[in-house]
């Protein structure tokens, strides 16, 4: 019988404190690295070895392929029938859930969590570039700081 939870880490939220870490902790996590999209956005070796620096400080599995198959396969390697994985902005992550499920046994579960957010602001928002970003929202994200 399936009863364990396992948690799922993608490149849109690596903190080591995020919600699905802190809701099963010990609970064993993976990440993929995902094939189709390393291949169809092009993204540079810079990018590559900072999600990788990133990953050697998380409590995590590192896969690559297809992320779908390989987050369902550890589910199952592990007798998890409760994946916990982060919010992301990107449709891909809804279609990869969509596909983890159609691969997980009758009765599972992935539940997908948020984190609060960093900063509240009104300011129009570019998620491309971190300097972007950052300008857009330095005000408000260290008001009140001392």
């Amino acid at each position: 019988m399936m009863t364990g939870t396992v948690i799922w880490l993608h490149a849109d939220n690596l903190n080591p404190h995020c919600a699905a870490l802190q809701a099963a902790p010990g609970a064993p996590a993976v990440f993929v690295w995902d094939e189709e999209l390393l291949d169809e956005w092009k993204i540079s070796l810079k990018r590559i070895v900072f999600i990788y620096e990133c990953l050697l400080e998380l409590p995590v599995s590192i896969r690559r392929g297809d992320v779908a198959a390989e987050v369902a396969a550890f589910a199952q390697a592990h007798s998890a029938q409760r994946i916990l994985t982060m919010a992301s902005p990107s449709p891909r992550h809804r279609l990869i859930c969509q596909r983890i499920m159609q691969q997980m046994p009758k009765g599972s579960r992935l539940e997908v969590l948020r984190d609060p957010p960093f900063v509240e602001t009104n300011a129009r928002l570019d998620l491309k570039r971190f300097s972007r970003y950052w300008s857009a929202v330095k005000y408000d994200a260290l008001r009140g700081k001392k």
